[in-house]
């Protein structure tokens, strides 16, 4: 996505009140979060060692930062992409019972991202993981938890207004649900992208279920790893997949604005269709799938919450660079710069 710099902006809060802010919409939504969908903090890893398929491969083209451990025989470890696979194998080494759960601060470098108003080379993220039952496996047990989140969300806009009244509230009541392969069929001439933002414009907040799985046109909504998230089942409401994303309608940037990633985990049986359609077979022996594969982790619902991004829509911010401190390229600092956008 090429830098957006909206036109007439202006910023609500000044850069001391915005570090502020942050801190209450961090400390209100976690909150939320843990009460609503009953977790406890962890303190998770920001690297693992390479080799053991812990670490998200997110698309599966983005590269981990690397680096050889020395007292480990220079044994390479990798800064996480995302927690989504510890996560599980910690509900069951803690035996979590089903209905409860746990969340981290997540904490990631993504060299490869292409850096712009709602991308940086640093990640946060709220991730977490809640134990389930086998009949949970369901869409609607999916919706539901995506409903408890939305309010929470809505529950933190409105602390946020009740703090800074100039600071309306931009989120509908209601988060409308949609099927990535219905977004197809509505707009057929339109890219993925656009049809997303399309449906976000007109309902302001959606969930796109089934992101991984080809659809009638043979392509993927968008990239999904094929041991994590279920997007091959099929669901009840005619399609496959039990996952998908948060996305809300941004009036400032005038777009989608991507806010969590989500869903009911594969099991056994998904993952080795998954990794069969992928061509990864190959990880089957790696510890995490040797482990799902063998019936030794709990079926489990999950996700990620973007921190900064969570921050920046709610603060009115037209980018992240307002909420978080990371490395922009010059020519992005001078163009926010000449628009009042302060990047941190």
């Amino acid at each position: 996505m090429a830098l957006i710099i909206p036109q007439k902006y202006h910023r609500k809060l000044l850069p001391e009140t915005t570090e502020v802010a942050i801190k209450m919409i961090k400390d209100h939504f976690q909150m939320q979060l843990a009460d609503v969908l009953q977790l406890r903090r962890v303190t998770a890893p920001l690297f693992v060692l390479s080799g053991t398929g812990l670490n998200d491969d997110l698309n599966g083209v983005e590269r981990a930062v690397t680096f050889p451990v020395k007292d480990l025989g220079d044994r390479r470890a990798e800064v996480v992409h995302s927690l989504a696979k510890w996560k599980r194998v910690k509900l069951g080494a803690y035996d979590i019972a089903p209905g409860y759960g746990l969340y981290t601060d997540m904490n990631a470098i993504r060299a490869d991202e292409e850096l712009d108003n709602l991308h940086s080379l640093y990640v946060d993220q709220w991730d977490w993981e809640k134990t389930i039952r086998p009949e949970d496996r369901t869409l609607d047990y999916l919706k539901d938890t995506v409903r408890k989140i939305y309010n929470a969300v809505r529950q933190t806009e409105l602390m946020i207004f009740r703090q800074f009244p100039h600071i309306t509230p931009r989120l509908p009541e209601e988060v409308t649900f949609i099927h990535s392969e219905e977004l197809l069929q509505r707009y057929p001439d339109l890219s993925a992208a656009q049809r997303e933002s399309e449906a976000a414009r007109q309902y302001g907040a959606i969930f796109l279920i089934g992101i991984g799985a080809p659809l009638s046109d043979g392509n993927p909504h968008d990239g999904r790893a094929p041991d994590y998230d279920d997007w091959i089942t099929p669901n009840s409401d005619g399609y496959t997949g039990l996952n998908g994303d948060l996305i809300l309608w941004d009036n400032i940037l005038q777009r989608s604005f991507e806010l969590s990633s989500m869903g009911i985990r594969v099991n056994p049986e998904s993952l080795r269709r998954q990794l069969d359609m992928r061509g990864c077979n190959d990880r089957a022996t790696l510890n995490f799938h040797s482990q799902l594969l063998a019936g030794q982790l709990p079926e489990s619902i999950g996700g990620g919450i973007g921190q900064s991004r969570l921050c920046m829509f709610l603060l009115q911010k037209a980018h992240i660079g307002e909420v978080q401190a990371s490395i922009w390229p010059d020519d992005q600092r001078t163009l926010c710069h000449q628009a009042g956008i302060e990047l941190i």
